[in-house]
């Protein structure tokens, strides 16, 4: 996993809307999220939400236990600045997820919309499916959005991995089933296009 230091660095110097991966509105992923059905005080987890302006809108939405995790102490300054007093009712945690601690069985809906396709190592994908094992609910749901098997093969001047639906899928293994996947075309602030692939999975085992 890239050090902390690296990521600090890209948020401090082009800042929450001057990344490649910035969105207004993450909507494609509220839409998956809806599409699971959990109630509003579900339990769910943002991995390497950032400065992300998912946990903006479903704290519109109602939501009311949100937990945002990063690498980058930087990016999440700058959520909870843009927040304000709303940053309040969200938990943050700094750390990696590969190595970070996280409850056990806690959450119903993990989500990761930039993480999982920088790690390029096995050994990396291995921690990041044990931590989600161990902090996602059984009958609980994984959005995991990567680069598509025509994205991009770098992001932020680092190497990625790229994935089909079934290729992804085969990183979680049978402890998950696929619900729906689908190609989501980013227009990115400085007028490219990437391709994603992202994936609605459901929790099977214990």
């Amino acid at each position: 996993m890239q050090s902390r230091e690296h990521w600090d660095h890209v948020y401090r110097t082009k800042g929450p809307t001057g990344v490649s991966w910035f969105q207004p509105h993450a909507s494609d992923s509220l839409a998956l999220i809806r599409e699971t059905g959990v109630p509003l005080d579900a339990p769910s987890i943002d991995v390497g939400g950032g400065a992300s302006t998912l946990v903006d809108d479903l704290l519109d939405l109602g939501h009311t236990s949100l937990t945002v995790l990063d690498l980058s102490g930087a990016a999440l300054a700058a959520s909870q600045a843009r927040l304000g007093e709303r940053a309040k009712a969200v938990a943050w945690k700094v750390g990696d997820i590969t190595k970070v601690e996280l409850p056990a069985l806690a959450y119903d809906v993990w989500h990761d919309r930039a993480v999982f396709h920088f790690l390029t190592a096995p050994q990396e994908r291995q921690a990041y499916v044990r931590a989600m094992l161990h902090a996602l609910r059984p009958g609980g749901f994984a959005i995991i959005a990567t680069f598509a098997d025509d994205g991009p093969q770098q992001c932020s001047g680092l190497p990625v991995a790229r994935y089909s639906p079934d290729e992804l899928h085969a990183q979680f293994g049978d402890a998950f089933s696929m619900l729906r996947q689908e190609r989501q075309a980013h227009h990115t602030p400085f007028g490219t296009v990437q391709q994603f692939v992202c994936c609605l999975f459901q929790k099977t085992a214990s």
